[in-house]
């Protein structure tokens, strides 16, 4: 729904008709929304290294990234239908376009083996936790369940987006206050926190930008604001209740981010911590304490349930963006732009399994199943870090260009914000390159090429190879008929 559909005022005809009141949610349902759609437990374990620094980690980038993202993302979607492509398309040039949206679906190629690496070493502490750290097993789990989501996707199965619609409240919520619950009442009891909670460790220790670089998996973490903005215009009141949505939503995703990350903090000291079995490290020692260890595997299963439901419930949401898009303008070849039977882009999905599978094997080949989490998670931060790059520019250039072009949401200082919000972007894009502290007895060359080949590789060189290599007769009409093309909004972080 674009701005001009949504009357500033009633007209006189309104209260006749029930059309506008169904239109209309509420600030408070977007701003819930946001925060399942952004909101994760996921992240605990890599931020939980720090500790009480935590805390200054995720707000941090809060500022910086978050709140940029969500202003300026609303007010392109309040004026321009058609997702991140035509906003870029239209605030800079098509081939930009094209390369906003490629990254959009590129950074789930990665995302994908970082999601399943989770649920793998998740899914080890409900069988034998010591397949935590077994990579032959996280490549297996990792393969399996996604090809398994790519049959179940191709078959065009309705209703899968229940799955995740109780993802919140199953994988997140009720494991997070679980967690800290008890790790509050640990902390009471007089034990003592693995890591220190006073005052000389509210900021991380300096050991130069290596220590820094693990903030950037956060970006990653806050990404895919841009999918909610496309409901600004559904607001009865979008200037005032936009932005009280979004701070709302950020106060609610700040704490499930870091309260879970310092209860992890208090039972499992950061030397012992594995960035992908994490959370079930903390539940495992909690429920040890309190003897409560036959919750353990429950909780495991709950985790895995609400990342699964969440993995098929948006499988094929960016490919699809994707493809209306090359449809139109021929960006891909034909054999991957064709449809099944159930109007599914299956040759994408399995184009895409393939790559999947080979990244997969990562696990298996990278000694430590917690740096291949890293590495992967590097990846896809900074090839969709290009996208957001993009983004904030377009948005500066319509502002400029076309200044009275309708709007149903103005950011406030948008050109500063998108200058904080693309300096931010741009220097997480650049710290990526740089080997974390754990990583400083490995080899820094082989981690460059790989994060530089994986990132700028599939992220610039290979829709630059799709762009020259176009052809008028890549151009096809959409058989599948969509309403209106809305690529962002099926990916979240």
């Amino acid at each position: 729904m674009s701005a001009a559909d949504v009357p500033a005022t009633p007209s006189a005809a309104a209260p006749r008709t029930r059309a506008p009141s169904a239109a209309f949610i509420s600030w408070a349902a977007l701003a819930m929304m946001t925060t399942s759609s952004v909101a994760s437990l996921r992240s605990a374990p890599t931020m939980a290294v720090y500790g009480l620094a935590a805390v200054f980690l995720y707000i941090v980038p809060a500022i910086v990234f978050l709140l940029p993202t969500s202003l300026v993302s609303a007010e392109l979607a309040s004026g321009w239908n058609g997702g991140i492509y035509k906003w870029v398309s239209e605030g800079i040039s098509k081939p930009m376009g094209f390369l906003a949206v490629w990254c959009q679906f590129a950074m789930t190629i990665f995302y994908y083996p970082t999601l399943l690496g989770f649920v793998a070493s998740t899914l080890a502490y409900v069988i034998n936790p010591e397949l935590a750290d077994n990579g032959v097993w996280t490549a297996l789990i990792i393969v399996v369940v996604y090809w398994t989501g790519v049959w179940v996707s191709s078959r065009g199965t309705k209703g899968i987006a229940g799955l995740a619609s109780g993802g919140l409240i199953i994988g997140t919520l009720i494991p997070g206050i679980i967690l800290v619950t008890l790790g509050v009442i640990f902390l009471g009891q007089g034990n003592e926190s693995a890591a220190p909670m006073d005052a000389d460790h509210i900021l991380p220790t300096w050991a130069g930008l290596a220590s820094l670089v693990l903030i950037v998996n956060n970006f990653l973490s806050y990404s895919g604001m841009e999918m909610n903005a496309v409901h600004v215009s559904s607001l009865r009141n979008p200037a005032k209740e936009f932005p009280r949505a979004m701070f709302t939503a950020m106060a609610l995703v700040l704490m499930i981010f870091i309260l879970p990350a310092l209860a992890i903090s208090w039972f499992v000291p950061a030397e012992e911590l594995s960035l992908t079995a994490g959370i079930m490290q903390a539940f495992e020692a909690v429920f040890a304490n309190f003897g409560l260890s036959w919750l353990t595997p429950i909780i495991g299963i709950m985790l895995v349930a609400a990342s699964l439901g969440g993995m098929l419930t948006w499988l094929a949401g960016p490919s699809k963006g994707l493809l209306l898009i090359s449809r139109q303008e021929g960006y891909l070849p034909p054999f991957l732009q064709k449809l099944n039977k159930n109007g599914v882009q299956q040759n994408i999905l399995v184009t895409q399994g393939v790559v999947t599978t080979f990244i997969a094997l990562g696990y298996a080949l990278i000694p430590s199943v917690s740096s291949a989490y890293w590495i992967f998670s590097v990846i896809t931060t900074q090839v969709y870090l290009i996208m957001y790059l993009l983004m904030f520019v377009a948005a500066v250039r319509l502002r400029r260009n076309q200044p009275d072009h309708p709007r149903g949401f103005r950011a406030p200082i948008l050109v500063s914000l998108c200058g904080v919000g693309f300096a931010a972007s741009l220097a997480a894009l650049l710290v990526g390159f740089i080997p974390p502290s754990q990583f400083s007895n490995g080899n820094s060359g082989v981690y460059i090429f790989i994060v530089a080949g994986g990132a700028l590789g599939l992220g610039l060189l290979v829709p630059y190879l799709f762009y020259r290599s176009r052809k008028p007769s890549w151009k096809q009409p959409d058989e599948s008929q969509p309403d209106e093309p809305q690529p962002t909004q099926e990916v979240s972080s």
